[in-house]
């Protein structure tokens, strides 16, 4: 079972690291899928990130009025929004209601480094890193891959506008 754990990254389940890991699955199938994928990696950013921008546009409302917090991208810095990540106070209900209307949505990293069992001879302990173990309580990600359409954008944001007016 080792073995198993340290081929994805030392975790087992899913974000859940008992081991210091790696990613050492790939071959050369993989590399020369990848190569062929690499060419379309500046399209499919500029998907994701007219995506976010739609995303910014229609939940800024909903962040003036304190619900979520969308992402922040400092000057100067590209974003490619492999996730678009809000934080949410309520994030298990909003994620439970999103799912009921079948927008897949994901709560990546939810535990903090210093509570990874993996780290605990380091010594850190519950509540010596509360901004990190607080976004990890609220962060969900939804769907912003490039191939996202119009439509469907506007019905997460409905979605999620919904479950806000609604609580």
């Amino acid at each position: 079972t080792k073995m198993r754990y340290l081929k994805n990254h030392g975790a087992h389940p899913k974000y859940y690291h008992k081991l210091i890991g790696g990613n050492f699955r790939l071959d050369a199938l993989q590399a020369a899928v990848l190569d062929i994928k690499l060419k379309h990696l500046d399209d499919w950013t500029a998907g994701r990130q007219k995506n976010a921008a739609r995303y910014d546009e229609g939940l800024k409302e909903l962040e003036a009025q304190g619900f979520l917090k969308r992402p922040v991208v400092q000057p100067g810095v590209r974003h490619i929004y492999n996730q678009y990540t809000l934080r949410v106070s309520q994030r298990d209900a909003l994620q439970k209601w999103l799912k009921e209307n079948n927008i897949g949505c994901e709560i990546y990293y939810p535990v903090t480094f210093n509570n990874q069992e993996c780290f605990k001879p380091l010594g850190y302990k519950e509540g010596m890193f509360p901004v990190a173990e607080k976004t990890a309580r609220e962060a969900l990600s939804i769907p912003v891959y490039p191939e996202l359409s119009t439509d469907q954008q506007d019905y997460v944001i409905d979605m999620i506008t919904r479950f806000f007016q609604n609580s």
